[in-house]
């Protein structure tokens, strides 16, 4: 069992918010973690993974470019999506910076994919995922694992 974490980052921010997603994934037991920016995500990256938590700076109220250019190139194995778990993330320059579209946005590609989405679970925010203003704080970090974990302990119930 394969959770991909995906993301773009210009400033590192979303990079850095990934990898304490990463984190958490990989406090479950027989569920592995890929990390990787849009850029050098494959198609077997995506077949293979039975999460995907996507992630992305705020692009006017939206998810990059980047990130959308994934979802976009393998709409033809979309239907080999479904019902894999999906989450999403993001990062703004400013509090009120679009954050929750943005992840919104993400969402909106997973559900098309046909994928289960979760939030982050009640014990975080218990919203539609994890997001910040900047870099990660400690208690960002901290919900960002619990996001991770959270997707991975679903893949292994949806897979067990």
């Amino acid at each position: 069992m394969q959770v991909l974490v995906m993301y773009f980052s210009k400033t590192g921010h979303t990079k850095k918010l990934a990898e304490e997603i990463a984190k958490g994934v990989q406090e479950v037991k027989d569920v592995g973690c890929v990390v990787k920016p849009a850029s050098e995500v494959t198609k077997e990256d995506f077949v293979s993974s039975d999460g995907i938590i996507a992630g992305s700076p705020v692009y006017f109220g939206t998810m990059a470019a980047e990130l959308k250019e994934v979802f976009d190139k393998y709409v033809v194995i979309r239907k080999q999506m479904g019902d894999k778990v999906g989450a999403a993330f993001a990062t703004s320059a400013d509090p009120s910076g679009g954050k929750e579209t943005t992840m919104i946005s993400i969402i909106q590609a997973l559900l098309i994919y046909g994928m289960i989405v979760v939030g982050d679970p009640l014990d975080a925010t218990g919203h539609y995922g994890v997001a910040c203003t900047g870099a990660p704080d400690e208690k960002t970090a901290e919900n960002a694992k619990k996001l991770g974990k959270r997707v991975a302990i679903l893949v292994k119930k949806l897979k067990g």
